[in-house]
């Protein structure tokens, strides 16, 4: 067996401490893992190859893994509401892979395919599932959410139907970045945009970002990237924004006023979607609509805000929620890398090595650069 040692790297800044458990002959590894063992505290670990569950289940060799906002909140905070973390817990959910091994009655993949992983399986018997809504699925099994294991291994197991093919030329790379394109498919189908809308975006995230792309590829005419950091601005703008705009800390209607007027947005915007989880931002939407517009939240925040319901009744606003993504949200996601109508390669800043995955965890925790990937392990 590898030796293994032990050290522990302190930090002087906010970012909690971090242990690494680091092994000498990491060659012994079957299947290496990136293990959150609690709030702050990562490792490496051998976990057992993962078997067939099912013959219409696949096992995925794992390329490459984008970092969400929430794998660094788990990783930061132990907790993200009401999961939390009481065991350890492999992170990471944006993967791509090949197939290595198929189910015996598996019959759209075969080994060597190419494969967007989509990191959620439903119970498929509750109502929500059987409504067409899986996302809502209370049983649902998703990657890296407690008490399931993520994708930041060498090997995943999921079913066929959960393994998209991807075209010969898609990159892997492009193949990652499928998952938080189809929260942003998702979250544009909530908001029903029409060619001709205006469309308003708060946050220029990773989310905020393809939400601008998505909407542009529905037809939007205008497309409004709102955020704080100039740097962000001047990146949406190039991507897929035909506006930006930076708010003042000024009360919300008061930016809202001014946010129509600079935007020249006439009564107010048609869609606004807040993929930003702020108060203030959230505020600001709901006084920037016109009468009968529609709002989605799509970011997560506080549990509890000081919402303009008034606003919202007057203008009989349609206000939804959005969470995660559902039926044809992938499948969507692909084609619109296929054809061109969304680039998400753009949006990669940063890679690195699977054995220096910690780095990618800072990276997005001090809120550098816009997606950064971790490569599978070689061999």
């Amino acid at each position: 067996m590898a030796t293994k040692t032990e050290t522990q790297v302190v930090s002087k800044s906010s970012k909690p401490p971090l242990r690494f458990m680091h092994v000498t002959d990491q060659s012994t590894y079957q299947n290496p893992s990136f293990v959150l063992e609690s709030k702050g505290v990562v490792k490496y670990e051998d976990r057992p190859i993962p078997e067939l569950k099912g013959e219409t289940d696949v096992v995925v060799n794992i390329k490459v893994t984008g970092i969400c906002g929430s794998d660094v909140h788990y990783w930061a905070t132990g907790a993200i509401g009401s999961f939390v973390v009481k065991s350890p817990m492999v992170l990471g959910h944006e993967s791509a892979g090949v197939v290595s091994k198929v189910g015996s009655a598996v019959k759209s993949l075969k080994v060597g395919d190419r494969v967007a992983l989509e990191p959620g399986v439903p119970c498929r018997r509750c109502e929500r599932c059987k409504d067409g809504h899986y996302n809502l699925c209370p049983l649902m099994e998703f990657a890296a959410t407690p008490p399931y294991d993520g994708t930041l291994a060498k090997y995943y197991v999921l079913p066929e139907d959960l393994c998209y093919k991807l075209p010969e030329h898609v990159s892997l790379d492009e193949g990652a970045l499928i998952e938080p394109l189809s929260v942003a498919t998702h979250i544009v189908k909530q908001a029903a945009v029409k060619p001709g809308n205006s469309v308003v975006v708060f946050g220029a995230g990773p989310v905020g970002l393809l939400c601008c792309a998505v909407a542009k590829a529905y037809g939007a005419t205008k497309i409004v990237s709102v955020d704080i950091i100039q740097e962000k601005l001047d990146f949406a703008v190039k991507f897929a924004a035909t506006g930006i705009f930076m708010p003042s800390r000024t009360p919300a209607e008061e930016s809202a006023a001014r946010l129509i007027k600079e935007q020249d947005l006439g009564e107010g915007a048609d869609v606004i979607i807040d993929a930003s989880g702020a108060e203030p931002s959230i505020q600001t939407a709901i006084h920037a609509l016109r009468s009968g517009g529609t709002y989605v939240q799509a970011g997560m925040g506080k549990p509890e805000i000081t919402f303009p319901i008034t606003a919202m009744c007057v203008k009989e606003l349609n206000v939804k929620g959005s969470f995660r993504y559902n039926q044809g949200d992938y499948k969507l996601a692909v084609e619109l890398v296929e054809t061109g109508k969304v680039s998400v390669k753009e949006l990669i800043t940063k890679r690195v090595s699977f054995w220096d995955a910690e780095k990618a965890f800072e990276e997005v925790k001090a809120g550098k650069g816009i997606k950064v990937l971790i490569d599978g392990v070689e061999g």
